[in-house]
């Protein structure tokens, strides 16, 4: 099975500890440095929407893209909880197809979503459709699992569980193809009380960050500058996520 279409189901009741607010509240603080006044947000590999729906809650016109239809699926779904102006308008395009109906003022990609690429010259092309569709001025923020980290996590093994929904998963980092692989196996309680297992596995590639900044540079980004995680300073040695801030000239 591939990626997300099982784990989509559960997503929210195994990543509760995420802090989307937190999020929302650092992706905020970027957008009121820009001169570009902020009104339309991409958030760039959406999954379940939770920070789509946090920036849509504060004012912004929010559009979501996701790759998984299974996780657009959830996104939409939390619209019949969620009261805004005006609900975010959610697409199912992979990131390197990106096409939208108009320009952007800014574009998020969070929760190394990037590291999930796992081929450059695709992630490039993302980085490509990102700038056309921003408008000048606007700014590109995303994060990254470092190198350091991915490798470190090579054979460990982790277990996530709620009262409806149990994850076990384990790391490998292949040196050769440069790739940290999560294998899971998902365990879900259905409506009618029996457990439903499913299996699924995740790549994150392990971009350093001269080659996200390189890439960006050839897709026409200026004034690239790295942050340690959720922090206004540069990133500390091993620290685990990094920040790039990118903006497409005026």
């Amino acid at each position: 099975m591939g990626s997300y279409e099982f784990l989509a189901g559960c997503y929210d009741e195994l990543t509760t500890d995420v802090g989307y607010r937190q999020w929302a509240d650092y992706l905020e603080k970027h957008f009121h440095r820009t001169k570009l006044p902020v009104h339309t947000v991409l958030d760039l590999a959406c999954g379940t929407g939770s920070l789509t729906w946090e920036l849509a809650r504060r004012g912004y016109e929010m559009i979501g893209v996701d790759r998984s239809e299974e996780m657009l699926a959830a996104a939409q779904e939390k619209g019949m909880e969620e009261q805004v102006d005006i609900p975010p308008l959610f697409l199912h395009q992979p990131m390197e197809k990106l096409d939208l109906y108009g320009t952007i003022d800014a574009c998020v990609c969070c929760l190394d979503s990037v590291n999930y690429v796992t081929r450059p010259a695709l992630l490039e092309r993302a980085f490509e459709r990102v700038h056309l569709f921003l408008m000048s001025g606007g700014v590109f923020i995303f994060d990254i699992n470092t190198p350091e980290k991915l490798r470190r996590l090579d054979g460990q093994v982790f277990l996530d569980e709620t009262e409806d929904a149990y994850c076990v998963w384990r790391a490998e980092f292949s040196q050769r193809r440069n790739i940290c692989t999560y294998a899971m196996d998902i365990f879900q309680l259905t409506d009618s009380g029996l457990w439903e297992r499913g299996e699924e596995l995740h790549e994150e590639y392990a971009y350093t960050p001269e080659q996200l900044e390189d890439m960006l540079r050839r897709a026409g980004f200026t004034h690239i500058k790295r942050y340690g995680e959720r922090v206004f300073r540069a990133p500390k040695e091993g620290e685990d996520r990094i920040f790039f801030v990118a903006r497409k000239d005026e």
